[in-house]
């Protein structure tokens, strides 16, 4: 259901409808698959109707929203109103930047990397792109939830672009993975750009807002689990009775 100020959408433009055009709220309680034409709405009435909805959430309806029926327009408005998800975020991994690649794209080991994945299942392989499904543990309802997603690996300018296969709630969901050197290790970046569907149980705002608190939480599980294999990497370069001096003096 398509929501604003804690209102149903559909009754904020059936609201306008009455109020400004001159429809007939219980003829439209009786169709509600009617479109605005066959609701006696005419072209003054869609003039007035696009005059309000551009004032009250800046967004135009296209002159065609005649042809729409009432819900068809409040999910047009919510779609225009509410600009797509856009999230970035980034921490620095104190590990080589070979590593921090090797590690984070082994997408066939995510299940050890990211706490949120009880399953993944290697699709295809082409070249540096992966096809792959992810599911989740289960969520405090007991929903797994499952999806497909596509990633292709550049090594060469250590970047990552991936999307979603299969969409769900997302009408698009595209991720961008950056790596870069910097001074303390490895900068790992990821940024998703996103809408929901008019459908989706949350609109573009509260989905970016929980991608975002999610990223955190996994960034810096990653960071902590990617150092320490660095730890041990290093611990097992190190020769066996080496002769180099301790902190502590070499008595």
């Amino acid at each position: 259901m398509t929501v604003t100020h804690g209102r149903p959408m559909t009754a904020e433009i059936t609201d306008i409808l009455v109020a400004h055009c001159g429809l007939d709220a219980d003829a439209a309680a009786q169709a509600p698959a009617a479109s605005l034409e066959e609701l006696g709405m005419d072209s003054l009435a869609l003039l007035e109707l696009s005059a309000v909805v551009a004032d009250r959430w800046q967004v135009s309806i296209p002159e065609q929203a005649g042809q729409l029926s009432i819900s068809a327009v409040a999910d047009l408005v919510t779609r225009r109103a509410d600009p797509p998800g856009h999230t970035e975020n980034g921490v620095v991994i104190d590990a080589p930047l070979a590593l921090v690649w090797e590690v984070t794209n082994d997408v066939a080991n995510w299940t050890e990397l990211f706490t949120e994945y009880a399953v993944v299942d290697i699709l295809h392989r082409d070249g540096h792109t992966v096809r792959f499904r992810l599911t989740m543990y289960p969520d405090e309802n007991g929903v797994a939830w499952s999806w497909v997603s596509e990633r292709t690996a550049d090594p060469v300018s250590r970047q990552v672009r991936a999307y979603r296969v299969e969409t769900g709630p997302f009408e698009y969901m595209r991720i961008h993975w950056r790596y870069a050197e910097e001074a303390g290790g490895t900068r790992m970046t990821w940024t998703q750009d996103f809408a929901m569907k008019p459908t989706a149980p949350v609109d573009n705002a509260a989905m970016t807002e929980r991608i975002n608190t999610n990223s955190a939480i996994q960034l810096a599980v990653i960071k902590d689990r990617v150092e320490r294999i660095a730890r041990q990497r290093a611990d097992e370069d190190v020769p066996a009775g080496s002769d180099e001096p301790t902190e502590a003096g070499d008595e």
